[in-house]
Order: structure tokens, then C-alpha cells, then sequence
């Protein structure tokens, strides 16, 4: 039975932190540029310690391209990096827009 091509995957919330030299070396700037090619909604941000913060809402397997499209531009800054998946809230708007 294949399945019904109607059905929508439902938006999810993943939080990241990632660390490494992550500040100073366009990271927030190439995450946004990236994040225009894919529909997700969410921030990025500094954080105090040295690391980065990126919230986005929107369908598991666009976020996995997104994030897979950002390590591939970034990975020479990134050391590691933390995700904790949850549900969306929807604050901030519809993914893509």
C-alpha cells in the first residue's frame, strides 16, 4: 500500500548549539543564507560562551537538509554540536516564509 501523497509530515522544533569557532567567521550570516533555500522558520544566535544557537521550526526531513547543507558550508568551523528535537510552537510563523 503506498502512502497518501495528502498527508503532510507535521513541523517539529529542533534546538542547536554548536560549538567550535563558530563566532566571528560569518556563521550566523551563512546560516540565514542557507535557511533561504529551505522551508524553515526559526533564529540564530550568539550565545556568551563562545557557541551558537539556532531554533528552527518546520518538517523533520526539510530541518535535516537544512542542517546537512549547513554543516557542509560550515564544517570547517564546527567542532560539535548538540540537537534537541521537540514540538513546534508555531511563534515563529509558518516555515518558508
Amino acid at each position: 500500500m503506498m502512502a497518501d501523497e495528502t498527508t503532510t509530515e507535521p513541523n517539529v522544533r529542533y534546538t542547536v548549539h554548536f560549538s567550535g569557532r563558530v563566532q566571528g567567521v560569518g556563521f550566523r550570516y551563512n546560516t540565514v543564507v542557507v535557511a533561504e533555500e529551505y522551508e524553515v522558520a526559526g533564529f540564530v544566535q550568539n550565545l556568551p560562551d563562545g557557541r551558537v544557537l539556532l531554533v528552527i521550526e518546520g518538517r523533520s526531513t526539510e530541518m535535516d537538509r537544512f542542517l546537512k547543507a549547513l554543516n557542509d558550508q560550515m564544517r570547517h568551523h564546527i567542532n560539535a554540536f548538540l540537537l534537541d528535537k521537540g514540538p513546534a510552537t508555531g511563534v515563529f510563523g509558518p516555515p518558508g516564509l
